[in-house]
Parts: structure tokens; sequence; C-alpha cells
């Protein structure tokens, strides 16, 4: 059973790893055709917008109390599986552009 720091704490390293990739997609995005890189940056926005949405949902999870989080958790990780399944699509779309 995970304790709210511990999730807290695996949001955080997949929101990081969700940042080095944008670095990493913006990087690649600046050598692409400008046709592309229209699609992608358009995508890379998109994304952006996902990792914000991550972002408040961990800080929602973090300013929840203490003491609802065995209540709160059970929803909080059917809600980010969710959230991981869009943003997981979000990048394999950004990428398919460079593959």
């Amino acid at each position: 059973m995970q304790t709210k720091e511990e999730y807290l704490a695996k949001l955080k390293v997949q929101l990081d790893e969700w940042q080095g990739d944008l670095e990493v997609l913006r990087g690649k995005a600046e050598t692409a055709t400008d046709d592309a890189k229209v699609k992608i940056q358009e995508q890379i926005a998109e994304l952006r917008g996902k990792w914000d949405e991550g972002h408040a949902r961990r800080e929602e999870i973090k300013d929840a109390a203490d003491d609802k989080w065995e209540e709160f958790k059970d929803e909080a990780e059917a809600k980010w599986e969710e959230f991981k399944v869009g943003a997981k699509d979000s990048f394999d779309k950004v990428k398919s552009y460079f593959s």
C-alpha cells in the first residue's frame, strides 16, 4: 500500500520524465520541415497542456488532507492512469513525425 508521499514522488518522477521528453521533442522540431514543424509544435503545445494538467492533479493530491488519503487514493490512481494513457498517446503521435 503506497503512502501519499510515495505516490506523490511517483507522480513527480513521471512528470519530470515527460518534461525531459518535451524538451527533446522541441529540439527535434527545430530540424523538421516547415510543414511538419507546425504540426509538431501544435502537438507539443497539446502535450504541454497535458503536462500542466498532470502537474495540477499532483498539486490537488498534495493538498488533500492526509487523513482523507485512504478514501481518495483509488480515485486518484484511476484518474492518473487515465491521464497517463492520454499523455502517452499524445507523445506517440508527436514521435511518429520523426519515424
